[in-house]
């Protein structure tokens, strides 16, 4: 009874895949993870889930690819699809083929109750006289479970059934750091923004639920934990008759854990203030900081209605620096919203500079329906966002070798990652480990090495040099070697 997973988007669509996958593990499938490719092939595999992202029209147009590409790979299969693209647009995804089923992203946690739905009904069929091991089709089987979806919308919000946190998992398939989703949904009415459609209202995980995941992760051997959100400056819980917020909550973690690693999965520059920076002082939260900054002019700012001013992102970038002494900084830049003027983008590149950012996820303004923003003008043409696309990747290749080369030979902790045994490295091993400060370092070892670190172990690594061009590709892109 094998079980495929795939999962477009965010840190928080991977955290939840890993809780429904545990939930089937525990039932007795087998669960696959690795993204297909067009030569794919498995006609054993039951059950397809895809998570999905509504992000930009790439994301979802990806998505449509990958729904066709699991129906074509896995021919006895359903597919089951879930995540944003599924809340916002579903007959348009229910159009393409009868073996999906849909369960939209704000009652994903109804995942959780699939395994045991999806056993009981295979005993019942198998033995049927189908020619299927299973002993049902892909469309038949895609029917019953959307009958099963669809009891959901008896169901309350309020439901344990469909908490949005139910996915919580201490075992993780195909990350080497485990995640903890503390808040989910917007208040926010930014005017770009199709996931506070998507995902809904601000919900936050409960302060003392938090405690015990966390903790529970650290008795489990986790040496790292990072703390995912839609928005974080919106996390908001009580503890012990005290009202607790992120800096709160972060602090609170630090008491009541000994040794595990923090990670902030990403920053919101209004909520960076003094009293942050003291606790992220911490020796055990991570020197990487990912900030939600979309533009440098104040004038995009206000038509995207961001609730702060590029004073903040600067502010915000000073703390952290104070905190941290050096850490790796990221931000997120939409190119080409409209009414943006080259001087707006200017200003944009200016802040990049100033404030020290590292690397930038650079998006092309891409409209979405039912957003403000889709019917604003003047639109940016598309070779002019194009352009300043590539001004930014450019910024990003000089930026981040610059940081990079910044510790050559400083020897840093890092969190293995995964081995890799490709038939062309006949003579070699290459392990990818990822450091406190995020540089995701390739480390060579011979094939008479014995001793080699395992994935999710804790080790240290001295910094040879950047490796160059390898800023899109997703590869390691610092050269490293193993110390202990």
């Amino acid at each position: 009874m094998k079980i495929h997973f795939e999962t477009l988007g965010c840190r928080l669509n991977q955290s939840e895949s890993e809780g429904a996958a545990r939930f089937f593990l525990d039932s007795g499938f087998s669960v696959s993870m690795e993204p297909f490719t067009a030569k794919s092939y498995d006609d054993e595999v039951i059950l397809c889930i895809i998570n999905t992202c509504t992000v930009t029209a790439k994301a979802e147009q990806k998505a449509r690819r990958i729904i066709r590409l699991l129906l074509k790979a896995c021919p006895n299969a359903a597919v089951a699809v879930t995540g944003c693209y599924a809340q916002v647009e579903p007959a348009e995804i229910m159009a393409i083929d009868g073996r999906i089923c849909l369960l939209g992203g704000q009652n994903k946690g109804r995942l959780a109750d699939l395994p045991s739905f999806l056993k009981s009904l295979l005993n019942q069929k198998t033995g049927q006289k189908t020619g299927l091991k299973t002993g049902i089709a892909g469309a038949e089987l895609a029917a019953e479970i959307q009958k099963f979806f669809s009891a959901e919308k008896k169901l309350t919000l309020a439901s344990s059934v469909t908490s949005p946190f139910r996915l919580a998992t201490d075992v993780f398939l195909n990350h080497s750091r485990s995640s903890l989703k503390i808040q989910d949904g917007c208040n926010c009415v930014c005017t770009y923004c199709r996931i506070r459609i998507a995902r809904g209202k601000s919900v936050s995980l409960d302060a003392a639920s938090v405690l015990e995941r966390v903790q529970a992760l650290e008795r489990g051997g986790q040496s790292e934990v990072v703390i995912t959100t839609v928005n974080i400056s919106q996390y908001a819980s009580e503890y012990e008759g005290r009202k607790v917020r992120f800096a709160e909550i972060l602090d609170l973690i630090l008491q009541k854990t000994q040794r595990i690693g923090i990670r902030i999965s990403s920053l919101y520059p209004e909520i960076v203030d003094e009293k942050l920076g003291k606790i992220l002082e911490n020796p055990r939260i991570r020197p990487y900081f990912h900030i939600s900054v979309q533009s440098g002019s104040n004038d995009i700012l206000a038509r995207m209605k961001r609730p702060y001013r590029i004073d903040a992102v600067y502010r915000a970038c000073e703390i952290l620096k104070k905190a941290k002494g050096n850490p790796f900084i990221a931000c997120d830049i939409i190119a080409g919203f409209p009414g943006e003027s080259e001087a707006d983008f200017d200003l944009t590149m200016k802040m990049l500079s100033e404030c020290g950012f590292v690397f930038v996820h650079a998006f092309p303004f891409s409209p979405r329906p039912g957003t403000e923003a889709f019917s604003m003008r003047p639109m940016v043409p598309n070779y002019e966002t194009d352009k300043r696309i590539a001004r930014l990747e450019e910024f990003n290749k000089a930026s981040k070798n610059a940081y990079i080369s910044s510790f050559k030979g400083k020897i840093l902790p890092a969190v293995c990652e995964t081995v890799h045994r490709a038939k062309i490295f006949k003579d070699r091993i290459i392990i990818h480990a990822v450091t406190e400060n995020f540089l995701h370092c390739q480390l060579v070892f011979s094939n008479e090495d014995k001793n080699l670190p395992k994935a999710g172990s804790e080790i240290r690594v001295k910094i040879i040099r950047p490796l160059e061009d390898r800023e899109k590709t997703g590869e390691s892109d610092t050269l490293a070697e193993f110390v202990s």
